[in-house]
């Protein structure tokens, strides 16, 4: 099995182990890596997600050679078009870097050593934080081959980092370094190398230990918002919050009121 999963506490730490090809994506990987993402979606006692590529890649993208298997097999490419959206509200199946379609409920960290570079790159671009080691890097190297994004890419690199920039990244294919990335806001956090992961599990436990009505309300809104209008985008945000207030908002503010969390605490919450 390519992708395995270690759980602590409530952060689930997902590894994609194929070494030999740079994690670079099959079909059986993908099918595992989606299949891991629902089934952390759908523990209950899962909160965040830290994803992470083992020996040193994060993923070098789709796997070229199965890739290239695809122009001497009519029932290899059948199995590729198989993966198209589905009518209605039928949920997406995986995409070729496998959850790039999925929309969870829960956060997800990529936590980025090495290469993230063409779907490798869309597969960090799903994830909602980046950690990157000083010596990761991403780019669209696909271009070199003629390979197109089609697990994000276009949609989401436009909407982290503006129009024009992701523009001329996808179209050179050229590398884009972590402090890059860092500058431009394809990540969020850089540490050295070799501490990706633990940096970003660590993240996931701050984020973890917070009452995670309001963690996964405001990240709702902040997704479902996107490209609103402002007016619209305002009731939304207003009924995701209203819900969790409910929930456990009000139950916050009273241990507030008797003295939890002063002066901006956020040790003993």
């Amino acid at each position: 099995m390519t992708i395995d999963i270690e759980k602590n506490g409530y952060v689930w730490t997902i590894i994609h182990d194929r070494i030999d090809a740079r994690n670079a994506m099959d079909p059986e990987s993908a099918d595992a890596l989606y299949k891991a993402c629902l089934e952390f979606d759908n523990d209950p006692e899962a909160r965040v997600a830290v994803l992470w590529g083992k020996g040193g890649a994060f993923c070098a993208g789709w796997d070229l050679k199965y890739a290239a298997s695809l122009a001497n097999s009519d029932e290899a490419f059948n199995e590729l078009e198989a993966l198209n959206f589905p009518t209605g509200a039928n949920i997406a199946p995986r995409g070729a870097l496998g959850p790039t379609r999925l929309e969870l409920s829960k956060p997800v960290i990529a936590a980025v050593e090495g290469p993230a570079v063409a779907g490798g790159m869309e597969l960090a671009m799903w994830c909602d934080i980046r950690v990157m080691a000083e010596t990761a890097y991403m780019g669209v190297f696909c271009r070199r081959w003629g390979i197109t994004l089609m697990d994000g890419g276009t949609v989401r690199m436009q909407r982290l980092i503006g129009y024009g920039k992701a523009m001329e990244i996808t179209l050179t294919g050229r590398k884009v370094t972590s402090d890059e990335c860092y500058q431009i806001g394809l990540c969020e956090k850089v540490v050295p190398e070799g501490e990706a992961r633990a940096a970003a599990e660590a993240m996931a436990h701050e984020i973890a230990r917070f009452p995670q009505g309001a963690v996964i309300a405001d990240r709702r809104s902040m997704i479902e918002n996107y490209g609103k209008p402002v007016r619209e985008a305002l009731v939304n945000e207003w009924n995701n919050g209203l819900r969790a207030i409910r929930d456990e908002g009000v139950f916050g503010a009273g241990r507030f009121k008797d003295g939890a969390g002063r002066h901006g605490d956020f040790e003993k919450i």
